[in-house]
């Protein structure tokens, strides 16, 4: 099963500024936890990358993202090119 999804980030950015992107990855996997019904989330290096790109304060508002569930119950995340 593929999925994407549009993730806003907003609700993180209320976050003291040099802990955004770390709670970023996690609002993240709990909105993937919620949403593919798997507690098994795995978020690839790209999207890592492109939560970190501009540094610890400064998450983009957005992110699109693109879910795979494996048939083990493992879901996979990556950026949407």
């Amino acid at each position: 099963m593929e999925r994407i999804y549009t993730i806003p980030l907003r609700d993180v950015k209320q976050m003291p500024r040099n802990k955004r992107a770390q709670k970023a990855v996690r609002y993240i996997r709990r909105f993937l936890e919620k949403h593919m019904k798997s507690e098994d989330i795995i978020i690839s290096g790209e999207l890592n990358e492109k939560i970190w790109e501009r540094g610890i304060e400064h998450i983009p508002s957005k992110i699109r993202v693109k879910a795979e569930k494996q048939d083990d119950g493992r879901v996979v995340a990556s950026l949407v090119q």
